[in-house]
């Protein structure tokens, strides 16, 4: 006992100086930030332990997480300059629409001073100096702690347009959270941050505050910069909405999993709390988390290896255990050949894949004659990325279309959104981007395509497929070969960045697209997971 209260002495001693040993970032000499960096955080919430001995410290879940390493994103930088070698009467305008997932504390920072952020005046980061540490944030813990009540869940909050309350001073700048906090750590807080002071709020638990940021459009751009409508990048709020999970989970019961017993938040003499939520934001990006290890040096990455090998396998854990099923159904052998159905089930309270439209999910499908020999294939992944027999990998204005039958390994069921530009042509430029050409990405349950809103359409031939519906996508096999009995074998594969949507960045000679080419051709084997797999069926 004298030891902990030794050690808690030490942190009350190390916060009061706080403030002076971590002015720097974000904040300028004589002013109080508005927004801080991490650091001001975690000497607080590390530490932190079940009773198993399991570590939940928020600061090194975080750290790990895609969330805080958003602005580091090599793919994001790439584009971004891709985006503005495009459209270079508008790099001013792309940088600054950019930021606002990205590097929001510098967008944000910009806004109120009038002004637009830049991205790459921040780029290279500098691990040695603390000149660009609000840039390098990412999405940092007072970006989401301070978002307002006020409109969330309305298009008024969406594409990151969230309120931040005003203060009552630069000495008492309300911190949202969970918990109801005693005086004595509100105090403590208050001292040690510079004013920002821990606020009960209902709010930090709805999934409108997600839907704020994960709810993006994006501006198309024509000829000369000119805008030309909206283009709904990332709906998976909206999706959401539209299916029967806001009755049943949020989107932080997900991406945040509940620890099942009660635990300190804070390392300075830490009450026990129910309810709390771990801050790994656990998704869908694995593959990122493991180029952001790989190659941490070139990308001034803080989060220690073994950290992001966890958060990387941590988040393939739970694409493989809570995002599909695949089962074999109706298997018919006769002299005519195998028939079949393999049916998807979308487990996930949106789209699967939903977000940035590089994803896709797509299944593989084998069939092996009694020998073991394989006599149809479809769907295969080749080792530099590319699923084999895919229109769009092959060339990019062409694209696979949805199937409700397939008969020839060429034919490959990838769900997926495929975007076209004002020219009616498949293209991977987000600002030049004005609709859809298909997107069958599968449904979640409750999710009835028929009054869903144009944002969220389903488009394409899966539109008019009675087998694509809320409960699932069903695709039949027809293959005229081979000698029964015969082994079938169906896996759903996902992918967060195709293969098209790297590739696309080769034509730019700029550092930041070539250098993501070569990152992704040189991890292409490690680009994609299986989800779901049916049992084998003789």
């Amino acid at each position: 006992m004298r030891k902990r209260a030794l050690y808690s002495l030490a942190i009350v001693a190390l916060l009061a100086i706080l403030p002076t040993l971590l002015r720097g970032g974000v904040e300028q000499s004589g002013v109080k930030p508005e927004f801080h960096t991490s650091d001001r955080c975690v000497a607080c919430h590390n530490g932190l332990k079940t009773q198993a001995g399991a570590d939940i410290s928020i600061g090194f879940d975080w750290r790990a997480s895609i969330m805080a390493n958003s602005s580091r994103d090599p793919y994001w930088q790439g584009s971004v300059r891709r985006e503005t070698i495009d459209h270079p009467e508008s790099k001013a305008a792309i940088e600054d629409e950019c930021s606002v997932c990205h590097m929001p504390v510098i967008h944000l920072q910009a806004k109120m001073n009038g002004q637009k952020a830049e991205v790459f005046s921040h780029l290279p980061f500098n691990p040695d100096t603390k000149d660009n540490a609000a840039a390098e944030d990412g999405v940092t813990c007072s970006v989401c702690h301070q978002i307002a009540k006020e409109k969330l869940g309305t298009p008024e909050s969406f594409s990151g347009a969230f309120l931040v309350d005003m203060p009552k001073s630069e000495d008492d700048r309300p911190e949202y959270g969970p918990f109801a906090i005693d005086d004595g750590h509100k105090r403590v807080m208050q001292s040690s941050t510079g004013g920002f002071v821990p606020t009960e709020a209902a709010h930090i638990r709805d999934s409108a505050l997600c839907g704020s940021c994960h709810t993006l459009f994006t501006k198309s751009l024509g000829k000369d910069g000119k805008e030309i409508g909206t283009f709904p990048e990332q709906m998976p709020y909206v999706e959401w909405l539209h299916s029967d999970y806001p009755q049943r989970s949020s989107c932080q019961s997900c991406h945040m999993p509940e620890v099942r017993e009660p635990v300190a938040i804070t390392a300075i003499f830490g009450q026990p709390r129910t309810g709390f939520h771990r801050h790994d934001f656990v998704g869908a990006n694995f593959f990122m988390l493991r180029v952001l290890n790989k190659y941490r040096e070139d990308l001034s990455v803080v989060a220690l290896p073994q950290e992001l090998n966890v958060a990387a396998d941590r988040t393939a854990d739970f694409l493989r255990s809570q995002a599909a099923r695949v089962t074999i159904r109706n298997v018919d052998a006769s002299s005519a050949g195998l028939r079949f159905e393999v049916f998807v089930e979308n487990l996930t309270g949106h789209k699967l894949p939903t977000a940035y439209p590089s994803r896709r999910a797509w299944l593989h499908v084998r069939i092996r004659d009694n020998s073991g020999q394989t006599i149809f294939e479809s769907g295969a992944l080749n080792p530099d990325g590319s699923i084999k027999g895919n229109d769009n990998d092959a060339d990019p204005l062409r694209f696979e279309p949805h199937y409700r039958e397939i008969t020839s390994p060429e034919q490959v069921q990838i769900y997926e959104p495929i975007m076209r530009d004002s020219a009616n042509r498949v293209t991977t430029g987000l600002l030049s981007a004005v609709g859809y050409f298909k997107d069958n990405r599968i449904l979640p349950s409750g999710f009835n395509k028929q009054t869903a809103e144009k944002d969220i359409a389903v488009i394409g031939e899966a539109a008019d497929d009675p087998d694509f519906n809320e409960k699932g996508s069903l695709v039949r096999y027809s293959i005229s070969t081979g000698t029964a009995p015969f082994h079938i074998e169906a896996e759903l594969w996902y992918q967060p960045i195709g293969f098209r949507w790297a590739h696309n960045l080769n034509p730019y000679s700029a550092d930041e697209p070539q250098r993501f080419v070569r990152y992704y051709e040189a991890t292409s084997s490690g680009t994609a997971i299986v989800l779901a797999k049916a049992d084998p069926t003789q």
